[in-house]
């Protein structure tokens, strides 16, 4: 197969696919581009005037329609620029991409010159604007003048250029526009030459960034040349639209522009995709540290605002994000340049990386921003990154950092940035047909010995001349050469840096295939039940990561661009794997291969990129050694006198030669010898000229918007693309709601076989941490009134001014007692309302800002159930909302509204501790409740009552409750989620005795209950005489209402034991088989629940403390295998304590040790047996009075922490003193149920046991 055969075959293998020139239109005139924001008090010559796509060719391709509106609109972004000769008329360069419904992309490569202006109705038209502008602007100043004000009385107040002279006499006129001659902005075509900007594109289907640009560069160096190109400009046009190809994977192309031949090459199947954007030129700008911050931003899906006065910039920046992405992709819209008539898309409420040119002198604080709480706002020019708040460290960033900066150092670049080498836009002219020859055959290898040589002292003698002039209008050889490295440089810089952060990706997702969930049998099925199956287990994968990861990885692992890598995983079982992902695993196999080290992932060391410097040499031989040659341009079929050329203007090209591709084989160029060994293996890889190493082949998992629609901006365009943002926001809501209830209610784990709930307290958060995005974006959406960053506060602080002004009678008459005192606990109501939850936030809330703020209300409103009731009565000032939002805003939508809240009121049925558990420094009121039993509550009277309240942050002190009250309030830190209860009394006497029903602990900001049974005697000489008790309690639904000093709600799943022990001892009469059975088994699972807690990640365990001494608890079974087949003397009616058998013990094994043996005793002896008899004193000698059943508890506590009661088990049973306490089918003289039960203990001598010090307090062992 010949070259022309291989270029001029379908549009997809071809190296460009459009060329298009855009302009002014001189027959539709001058129309004032009104979406660029410029008011008319500026100089028209430095407005913005509407462009047109002047000509493109070809007309169109098969595959990819041209979108006229939207490459105009691209190629120039602020109209038509207008200059004369006093401004700067340097050309300037920038690019742009396009993406198409099938998901691929189009690279658009702009060129923009200033080119003088022919056409006698512009040049009128321009200079009758400058007039009116001035005699305005005289009008405007005389009507400020007190002298003047007679005459701009009567002038007229119109935009008519002849009404506006009329108004001034002759001489006022003449003097006027002499004078203004001279101002900056001014024209007269008498003394002015009028230039107009004039964009030449090439639109190419993959980023091939130097070629183009040195293409378009030598097109319009031959146009502004004094002498004529060898070739008419349509040649070469020709040339690159229909017969340059693209280089096939892996290999290098060499085609011819005017002035000089061009190299471009593209990676091979095992290597990083092409990425030609200069990255070292995107550190340079921002800095090392904020590039990596700004990589953070872009991979957890935050919005991404880029803001510089350069296009080009834009563009740099955000393909270099993009590309450092690999093997994940951006899902969301992606538009890193935005004109101005298309900044309503700043209202997406979508994730977005969107671009914008900052006019000169425009501050940061001019922009509206209607959302800001998840916004990085990334100033290029003056290097500043505004990340998001709570933004999580980059794993391992330091030394990541580290080894970037290593790197730019390497090349010379300083890694804070600062140092920006901006490419010259004019391209080496070789007049020397000798020289270019001798250039070709040193980049093809084909010098050698004396000739290398040559060219070698040629370059060297070039360098130290400082450039002596090759030709008129030429560069010099050093120029050309250092211009050739320059490229080389940047192209080894950027593959080494793109390989640092593909190895970052490898070490931490090298494993992620083994956590994939296959669950579906074919595609179909997994496509119809995608929303409901998980294809990703999170929790396992994040349970074997380093603890300094997690924070980044759980969030990293709820975004679209995770879940559509782990969607493209499980469809490869069906179908074709998508190219990026292919080539990850192909790395990661590789890896493993050569990887030996079995290292633990959660103590893996960074371990730097091995591979920088092999893929820069691959990427060196590409372009120092052309592997193809293109066609030459050549003359084509023209008419005779088309194609003369005039310096300085483009030409207009000739349509009939540029519309279609012509039959050149008479013009084939030379084939070097390497391209006529390749042609076989050219075809079969060029009917992928399409990108794909960036398409997707499943267009369905798309979830971005048609970039085509986004880029319309007609009115119809605009309300329908807003539309979807909001049928997109009440989607994300069903979605977001839906996966917290199954996480929260454990379905994931469920399904997966586990048998339990597997939500970690980690994933909680992130969870939670989404839905406060999402309800900031749906607040954000159409908003043109806010405070602040966050549009949700701005929200509520505007309906908390609206309700101050109506003075609502109904607000609770002490809740303003909340704003600089001290918090008056006694006035809240059990449920706040809006305002009141408001105020709490504002008064805890020291030093944070509207998005904290704004946070911190949404976890206590979904804490207390009240998330979607407090959003609905917020949206019920319909007023309020209609001056805040514009009309397409998400809360307008009143059915899309309704349902949005009917989603969050879901969670209702779950309950969260998200605001206990993340705001852990606030203080919060607590109210106790003592409740005795009915008919005793007068012995109440009689006891002075204290009570100590501890959680999972701590506890709040001995606190005492006033005489002849039941209840007492106080403001400490915040608790945590609570857990025990120590409830005593300080009179010793033997009247002061009550029995406790139980004791109520209220959270009065959360509004959370929480009970702790009781059921016991409370004092001397009653029950087992305890003075003080440790009471286990367990969280009520929240809310619960109070009447009279009770509460009322679902009883608690576990309690501090109580009465259940004395139904114990009733039963124990019968002494049945089945109840040792059942008691064995109440002990087995006790140790069972606490093997598992164990087993569980450290953030997935539950309270201890209730698996230890609640109901069900060990405590408690081994009270019940203990007291089983003991003795009672029932004569008086006295309660049995397992206590009192254990210091009856204790005193005949201490006396046994002191008689020395006598006797024959048979007493064991050993270190359990002084232990347990050094531990039993310890106990009694305690100062507190927690009574036997506390003491027992205690013992046991200490026993299992120590790693002793399976030693004190046997030793308790071989005791003689058993044998006379207990009845022959007790459990404690059957030495198998002994021996099993010991073993079971055995079991949790391998955990570390922490014991709160509410259990062990007053005890030293």
């Amino acid at each position: 197969m010949n070259g022309t055969a291989a270029a001029t075959g379908s549009a997809s293998c071809r190296f460009a696919h459009y060329f298009v020139e855009c302009g002014v239109d001189t027959e539709t005139g001058l129309e004032p581009d009104d979406g660029a924001g410029e008011g008319f008090e500026q100089s028209p010559i430095r407005r913005s005037f509407k462009s047109k796509v002047l000509v493109h060719y070809p007309e169109s391709t098969d595959r990819n329609p041209f979108n006229k509106d939207a490459v105009n609109m691209l190629c120039m972004p602020r109209g038509l620029s207008f200059r004369t000769r006093a401004d700067g008329l340097d050309p300037q360069f920038h690019s742009f991409t396009m993406s198409f419904d099938d998901g691929t992309r189009s690279y658009g490569f702009v060129h923009t010159f200033y080119e003088e202006v022919t056409s006698a109705q512009i040049i009128t038209a321009m200079q009758t604007l400058c007039q009116m502008h001035h005699v305005e602007r005289h009008s405007a100043s005389s009507a400020s003048s007190p002298s003047s004000s007679s005459s701009s009385a009567s002038s007229p107040s119109t935009s008519s250029m002849d009404s506006l002279v009329s108004s001034l006499d002759e001489s006022d006129t003449e003097s006027l526009v002499s004078a203004c001659l001279g101002c900056a902005g001014s024209f007269d075509p008498a003394r002015d030459t009028l230039y107009v900007s004039k964009a030449l594109c090439l639109l190419t289907p993959l980023p091939f960034l130097q070629a183009a640009r040195e293409f378009l560069s030598q097109l319009h160096q031959a146009v502004t040349s004094h002498t004529a190109p060898p070739l008419p400009i349509e040649s070469y046009i020709h040339n690159i639209l229909y017969e340059v190809p693209l280089p096939p994977p892996g290999r290098s192309l060499r085609f011819h522009g005017v002035q000089g031949p061009i190299v471009c090459q593209r990676p091979g199947p095992g290597e990083l995709p092409l990425g030609e954007y200069p990255l070292g030129e995107a550190f340079s700008l921002l800095g090392v540290d904020n590039m990596v911050q700004l990589l953070t931003c872009a991979l957890l899906e935050t919005q991404v605002l880029l803001c510089s006065q350069d296009y080009q910039r834009l563009m740099t920046v955000a393909e270099g994000v993009t590309t450092l992405l690999f093997p994940f992709q951006w899902q969301h819209i992606y538009l890193p340049i935005v004109s101005a008539p298309l900044h309503h898309l700043l209202d997406a409420p979508v994730p977005f990386l969107i671009g914008i040119q900052r006019r000169d002198g425009t501050q940061r604080s001019s922009l509206h921003l209607p959302h800001e709480a998840n916004l990085c706002f990334v100033d290029i020019d003056n290097r500043c990154v505004e990340a998001p708040e709570d933004l999580p460290v980059f794993p391992d960033q330091t030394e990541l950092i580290q080894e970037l900066s290593e790197v730019l150092l390497r090349f010379g670049l300083p890694p804070q940035g600062g140092v920006v080498t901006t490419p010259a836009t004019a391209s080496p002219r070789l007049s020397s047909l000798v020289l270019e020859d001798l250039m070709e055959d040193r980049r093809n290898g084909n010098l050698g010995g004396e000739e290398l040589e040559v060219l070698e002292r040629l370059q060297a003698l070039a360098r130290r001349c400082g450039g002596e002039k090759m030709s008129d209008g030429g560069k010099t050889l050093g120029h050309v050469f250092e211009e050739e490295e320059e490229e080389l440089k940047a192209a080894k810089l950027n593959i080494q840096l793109r390989e640092v952060f593909a190895g970052r990706f490898a070490a931490l997702f090298g494993r992620y295939e083994e956590f994939v969930i296959h669950s579906a049998l074919d595609l179909d099925s997994w496509l119809s039940n995608r929303e409901g199956t998980f294809s990703f287990d999170k929790g396992s994968f994040l349970s074997v990561q380093p603890a300094t990861h997690l924070h980044f990885l759980s969030r990293f692992l709820e975004t679209s661009m995770f879940s559509s890598f782990v969607d493209g995983k499980v469809i490869s079982r069906w179908a074709d794997r998508e190219p990026l992902q292919q080539l990850f695993d192909s790395r990661l196999e590789r890896e493993r291969l050569y990887d030996t080290d079995e290292e633990d992932s959660r103590n893996c060391r960074y371990r730097k990129c091995t591979t920088v410097f092999e893929s820069a040499q691959v990427i060196e031989h590409r372009l120092l050694k052309a592997d193809h040659t293109a066609i030459h341009p050549h003359l084509l079929d023209m008419r005779i006198g088309q194609g003369r050329h005039h310096p300085g203007y483009f030409p207009k090209l000739q349509a009939d030669v540029l519309a279609q591709g012509q039959n050149t084989n008479k013009w084939s160029g030379r084939v070097t010898a390497s391209r006529r060994t390749d042609l076989k293996r050219s075809t079969v890889t060029e009917h992928s000229g399409v990108d794909n190493e960036h398409r997707p082949k499943h267009t369905f998992m798309r979830k971005n918007l048609r970039q085509a629609q986004l880029l319309d901006s007609s009115p119809q365009a605009v309300t329908q693309t807003h539309r979807e943002f909001v049928a997109g926001l009440l989607s994300e809501c069903r979605l977001k709601t839906k996966r917290m209830l199954m996480e929260r209610m454990g379905k994931e784990s469920v399904e997966l076989g586990q048998g339990e709930a597997n939500i970690t307290g980690l994933q909680e958060n992130t969870l939670i941490h989404g839905l406060c995005d999402l309800l900031e974006r749906t607040w954000g959406h159409g908003l043109q009134l806010k405070q602040g960053k966050s549009a949700l506060w701005s929200h509520l602080l505007h309906y908390q001014a609206a309700r101050v002004k109506t003075a609502i009678p109904a607000e609770a008459p002490g809740s303003n007692g909340l704003d600089q005192r001290a918090l008056d606990v006694g006035t809240l109501l059990l449920r706040g309302s809006v305002i009141q939850d408001m105020r709490f936030i504002q008064t805890m809330s020291e030093g944070m800002s509207e998005v904290g703020q704004a946070r911190a209300w949404i976890h206590l409103a979904l804490e207390k159930k009240m998330l979607s009731q407090h959003l609905k009565e917020l949206l019920t000032n319909q007023e309020l909302l209609r001056q805040l939002y514009k009309p397409h805003a998400f809360l307008l939508c009143e059915e899309e509204r309704e349902q949005f809240l009917f989603h969050l009121l879901s969670l209702n049925t779950v309950d969260y501790l998200c605001f206990t558990r993340v705001f852990t420094s606030i203080s919060i009121p607590y109210r106790v409740v003592i409740i005795p039993m009915k008919k005793l509550s007068i012995a109440m009277a009689t006891v002075d009552p204290w009570v100590c309240v501890s959680g999972e942050l701590g506890d709040s002190g001995v606190r005492q409750i006033p005489k002849n009250t039941q209840d007492i309030f106080f403001q400490c830190k915040n608790l945590g989620r609570l857990s025990t209860l120590q409830l005593g009394q300080e009179n010793s006497g033997l009247l002061a005795k009550c029995l406790i029903d139980c004791v109520m602990v209220y959270n009065e900001i959360t509004g959370h209950t929480y009970k702790f049974p009781c059921g016991r005697w409370l004092g001397k000489g009653v029950g087992d005489g305890s003075l003080e008790r440790v009471l286990i309690g367990q969280l009520v639904s929240p809310g619960g209402e109070e009447d009279a000093g009770r509460w009322t709600g679902t009883p608690p799943e576990l309690a501090s034991p109580s009465q259940s022990v004395r139904a114990v001892l009733e039963s124990l009469g019968s002494r049945s088989r089945i109840l040792s059975v059942e008691v064995q088994e109440d002990m087995r699972e006790a140790a069972n629940n606490l093997v598992k807690h164990f087993h569980k990640p450290e953030q997935e365990r539950g309270n201890l403390t209730v698996l230890l001494c609640g109901e069900g608890g060990l405590v408690l079974s081994l009270e019940k295998f203990l007291l089983h087949g003991l003795k009672s003397n029932r004569l008086f009616l006295r309660n049995v304590f397992v206590w009192d058998f254990i210091e009856k013990t204790v005193v005949s094994l201490e006396t046994a040790d002191q008689m020395g043996g006598l006797h024959g005793s048979t007493m064991p002896k050993g270190p359990p047996c002084d232990l347990l008899c050094h531990y039993v004193n310890a106990i009694n000698a305690s100062p507190r009075n927690i009574g036997k059943e506390g003491k027992f508890q205690l013992l046991v506590c200490l026993g299992i922490r120590d790693r002793l009661l399976s030693h004190w088990l046997p030793l308790l049973a071989e005791c003689p003193l058993t044998a006379r306490t207990y009845e022959d089918g007790a459990l404690l003289r059957d030495r198998a149920a002994v021996h099993s039960l010991s073993r079971i203990l055995h079991t949790l001598n391998e955990f570390t046991i922490t014991l709160e010090t509410a259990l062990v307090k007053g005890v030293d062992l």
